[in-house]
């Protein structure tokens, strides 16, 4: 049986930053100043923007894990999300060499993101068996049932996790 993490328990996550009294936008700039000097990091989150306090939350949580995590939109604000362009392309890989493993977050968001699929496959090739899926789901007797592409991937949940990252 699986033990997923759910968006709820993530949302929790998040909202302890802000009543530790740090408001997202402080929160962020925290998760930066913490990592500007950083030219490696434990894991490259491949995330939706539209996912904000999701991603919190899951950076929290791999946070008390004493993990580092790269969150696109965190570290590298001048990147265009609207459109494929080779700058971005071209910073995504550089992150991603810095990166020892990929998580990809798996939301609702996740299958509209231009750029989650093209993350997944290129570290797959750069870095074969470091990549996994982490799904968000509603409840905790919730399956996950991903695009057909992200079964090519390992599925972790919460007893698989720390092992994987490790």
């Amino acid at each position: 049986m699986f033990f997923f993490f759910t968006e709820q328990e993530v949302r929790s996550s998040a909202q302890r930053s802000k009543l530790a009294m740090e408001s997202y936008p402080e929160k962020l700039s925290n998760i930066i100043k913490n990592q500007e000097n950083k030219s490696k990091f434990d894991v490259f989150l491949s995330n939706s923007i539209r996912d904000e306090e999701l991603v919190i939350g899951v950076e929290n949580i791999f946070k008390g894990m004493g993990k580092t995590v790269y969150i696109d939109w965190v570290f590298d604000k001048h990147l265009s999300r609207d459109s494929v362009t080779k700058e971005t392309a071209e910073t995504l890989r550089h992150r991603m060499k810095q990166s020892s493993k990929l998580l990809y977050l798996a939301t609702d968001n996740a299958s509209s993101s231009k750029w989650m699929p093209w993350e997944l496959g290129y570290f797959d090739g750069l870095k074969s068996g470091n990549v996994a899926i982490l799904p968000l789901v509603d409840s905790v007797d919730s399956s996950f049932q991903g695009q057909e592409y992200l079964g090519l991937y390992p599925v972790l949940d919460k007893d698989s996790l720390e092992k994987f990252l490790d």
